[in-house]
């Protein structure tokens, strides 16, 4: 007989297969949509008509293939399935499916499988799974426009604050309070120290944001295990592209998707793994 739980979990992972199919049009979607907002903003400011685009947000226009226009029906848009049934294709064009959309699927289905067979049927495993669910985007969406948006960055810090006001987390609120202070402030002095010492910028305010959230989640004491894993991890990656000619013009690699990352890990091992992780 299957256990209670090992059924929530099973269910819980099957609503983070279709939050992932979700996440996939969030993260093609919401850098574009702020494009143009910005467009018509600076329109606005300049006096000028802004121009009248088709409805584009996370519902309008039906997702399309973007090689032939080909309008994805719901059949094939069933997370994981379609995708082996289409064998990673469109099925008008034949066009190949990036693997990204079926790994984000894969993996938002398995964080929340692992957040609600730990936490149960509780608040808890909500709020965890909807903090998983916006790291991904976040990673991503950084990853592919260098763009960490306060659109995300900011309901997910209030949201660590209201989970540790209502206790659904495991974190003091004046901790959680302090960890957004210190995760902000943190970022903000060393983003000023190299822009005064280079006259570049080392990173942008987007990271201030994530890891100010990151902060009100797990606290002020894991804010350095964090950073830590993410530095290292990001150097890593970076060296590796560089030899590799993988990096992008200007010589850079985003940093949002290792903060994230970091903050996974940190959500499933603990905070205090990480240090031990990397041999502290």
């Amino acid at each position: 007989m299957v256990e209670p739980a090992v059924t929530m979990a099973a269910l819980g992972g099957v609503v983070g297969l279709l939050v992932g199919s979700f996440l996939n049009v969030v993260i093609f979607r919401l850098p574009k949509m702020l494009e143009r907002q910005w467009a018509a903003e600076c329109a606005e400011m300049a006096g000028k008509e802004a121009e009248v685009a088709p409805a584009f947000n996370l519902v309008r226009p039906r997702s399309r293939c973007r090689q032939c226009g080909h309008q994805i029906r719901w059949y094939e848009n069933v997370p994981l399935i379609s995708y082996a049934f289409l064998r990673g294709k469109c099925s008008a064009c034949q066009t190949p499916i990036g693997l990204r959309y079926p790994s984000v699927e894969l993996v938002t289905g398995l964080l929340f499988f692992w957040c609600f067979w730990k936490w149960g049927p509780t608040p808890a495993a909500l709020v965890w799974s909807g903090f998983a669910a916006a790291l991904i985007a976040l990673a991503l969406i950084d990853w592919d426009t260098t763009l960490l948006p306060d659109d995300i960055t900011l309901p997910l810090l209030w949201a660590g604050l209201i989970a540790s006001a209502l206790q659904w987390v495991n974190v003091p609120l004046m901790t959680s309070l302090w960890g957004v202070v210190a995760g902000y402030l943190s970022l903000w002095s060393i983003y000023w120290m190299f822009k005064l010492a280079t006259g570049k910028e080392g990173m942008g305010f987007g990271d201030f944001k994530l890891f100010a959230a990151l902060g009100a989640w797990f606290g002020w004491q894991a804010l350095i295990p964090i950073i830590l894993m993410a530095s290292v991890i990001g150097a890593l990656v970076g060296i590796a592209m560089k030899f590799s000619s993988g990096l992008r013009e200007g010589g850079y690699v985003p940093f949002g998707p290792f903060l994230a990352g970091a903050g996974l890990a940190s959500m499933i091992f603990g905070p205090g793994s990480i240090l031990r992780i990397l041999g502290l």
